[in-house]
This record gives structure tokens, sequence and C-alpha cells, in this order.
């Protein structure tokens, strides 16, 4: 009765720290699943950031050329398109879509 009762106790002891030790993982699935998705939607919100500058870059340019006049003898401070407005000011477009309003002085001739 003694050799059962020992032999019980040393096969439950035995089970309970298998069975301990293998839930002390140090990053359980659902922790990794949580990092994986949190990491795709950074990447998701990124490429949505940059399609979105992308598009109202290209739509603004868009409607400045077909609203506005460009310059052709001049560019801007970086050598970027200038468009003249009905009200004789000077822009240029960046790539996020926003006009940056310059003065005639700060403009450079293409050549340069």
């Amino acid at each position: 009765m003694k050799k059962i009762f020992v032999t019980g106790f040393i096969l439950f002891s035995l089970v309970f720290c298998t069975t301990t030790s293998s839930a002390q993982d140090s990053t359980t699935t659902g922790q990794k699943v949580k990092k994986a998705v949190k990491k795709t939607g950074k990447a998701i919100g990124k490429g949505a950031k940059k399609v979105g500058n992308k598009t109202a870059e290209l739509v603004s340019k868009g409607s400045s050329e077909v609203v506005d006049k460009t310059y052709d003898g001049k560019t801007g401070p970086d050598g970027q398109k200038i468009f003249i407005t009905d009200k004789s000011t000077y822009y240029w477009v960046d790539e996020k879509g926003k006009r940056h309003y310059v003065k005639e002085n700060e403009l450079k001739d293409k050549n340069e």
C-alpha cells in the first residue's frame, strides 16, 4: 500500500511539473498573433498614407495644370514647377498636394 501511494505521488508530481513548465512559455500564440496584427496594421497604415499623399499630389497638380498657367521660364527654390493664379500669385505643389506660395524674387531661372 505504501509503494502504491509513493508511486502515485511521484507520477502526480511528474505530471504536475510537466504541465506547469509547458504553461510557462515566454510568449503564447495569442501574444504572437497580436504582435503580428499590430505590425501588419502599421504597415497598412504607412502604405495607405503614401497612396493618399500621392493621390493628393496628382489631383492638386492636375487641377493646377487645368485652371492655372505654368511659368515656363522659372522654377521653384528646389526646381519645382511654378503655377500662376489668375491673381498673379506664384506657387508650387509639394508631394502631399499642398500649395506653397512664393514671391517672384524667390524664383530661379530654369537654366540654373
